[in-house]
């Protein structure tokens, strides 16, 4: 499928400026971001493709490459698209570079609240680490009431021979392949001819410097793998696909580079009683046919403990009833949803004698009052 024009998914005109580009980047990012559209793919995909839009025409050189080649002038080389690695540009490159650039905007803080990644900084001498993810499942309870998960997760850590280093001695020298300047360049055949394109040096990961004298424990990179325990805050009323980032707790940086972060994205556990819609919750009770009739009380189980329901007489099956505020809060509000209680009356499947004479007097007196309406 061929790809779509970047002007045209932001909503722009070839003339449009640095401040137009932007805010139309802003408007469809926070429309399509996936913390609030969770699980819906076409979202993503709106999100994913918007940001890379976005990448291209915010630097102006490859602004200035994309409008004299257009798509082709990022296909082909070993760099990748645009510098986010050989495997193109995917959602989670989506996310890191809309929290590289807005994570600190106070409006998009607002709008996700709590899975803002901000900026980080520099580099501090190395390459940084990877960012790691996991998914956390979560009861219904427990995102009702919010909780404090303590998760393993298996990192690259920093090595403690060479302190994170990779070198015995700590020295360093200028890298023989890009002779210092951390990248290296590549012509590329594309259909419009050669084309350059720049990428990260394979050989020191963009540092410009290797090191003299490789630690023995960790091959020179600086890093050994372990186990450890991060202790995550949930907080109350998430959803399936929100993620919290946990600042540090990814992988450690080459060569004391700065950690990457541990992304946390939350799954829910089915409920056997309860059934969610956003911040409502569903629920079905069966009651008896006397009950609907006669009317009567039901306790009824909710997030926040039993209640009692009262049934009015000649409640009629699938009636649905609505406990205000016994739903899930919303998330960073005071908000609260609601609890919708569906009954099901039951209809007995085998009737002892009594039982059975009872139901014919029944019939007979409602056969009388329906055939009157029939005449």
């Amino acid at each position: 499928m061929a790809k779509r024009d970047y002007y045209e998914i932001l909503g722009l005109t070839k003339d449009a400026n640095e401040n137009e580009i932007k805010k139309a980047y802003r408007k469809l990012a926070v429309k399509f971001h996936p913390d609030k559209n969770p699980g819906d793919q076409a979202a993503e995909e709106k999100f994913r493709e918007a940001t890379e839009a976005y990448e291209i025409l915010k630097d102006q050189d490859k602004r200035t490459r994309y409008d004299q080649f257009g798509h082709a002038a990022f296909e082909g080389g070993s760099g990748g698209f645009g510098g986010f690695g050989a495997g193109g540009f995917d959602l989670s490159d989506a996310l890191r570079a809309f929290m590289g650039d807005f994570g600190g905007d106070s409006i998009f803080g607002d709008i996700f609240g709590f899975g803002g990644r901000g900026r980080r900084g520099g580099r501090s001498g190395g390459m940084r680490g990877n960012d790691l993810q996991v998914r956390l499942s979560l009861t219904l309870q427990e995102i009702f009431n919010g909780v404090t998960k303590k998760i393993k997760v298996r990192r690259k850590d920093s090595c403690d021979d060479c302190n994170g280093t990779g070198s015995r001695s700590g020295e360093k020298e200028t890298c023989s392949q890009c002779g210092g300047s951390g990248h290296v360049r590549h012509v590329a055949n594309s259909l419009f001819g050669q084309v350059i394109q720049e990428s990260v040096c394979p050989a020191c990961h963009g540092e410009g410097s290797v090191v003299k004298d490789p630690c023995r424990k960790c091959g020179g990179s600086g890093r050994k793998t372990s186990e450890t325990t991060v202790s995550v805050d949930i907080p109350a009323g998430v959803a399936e696909g929100n993620y919290i980032t946990v600042p540090g707790k990814g992988d450690a940086g080459l060569h004391g580079g700065p950690a990457g972060d541990l992304i946390v994205i939350i799954q829910e556990k089915s409920d056997s009683f309860f059934e969610r819609h956003g911040i409502d919750v569903v629920c079905q009770i069966e009651i008896a046919f006397a009950e609907a009739a006669l009317g009567s009380a039901k306790t009824i189980p909710t997030l926040d403990g039993k209640v009692s329901l009262k049934i009015p007489a000649g409640t009629q099956s699938e009636k649905i009833f609505r406990l205000r505020s016994k739903g899930l809060p919303a998330l960073r509000s005071y908000e609260k949803g609601d609890q919708l209680v569906k009954v099901h009356v039951y209809t007995p499947e085998k009737l002892n004698r009594d039982q059975k004479k009872l139901f014919e007097q029944l019939a007979s007196h409602d056969s009388k009052k329906l055939n009157a309406f029939e005449k």
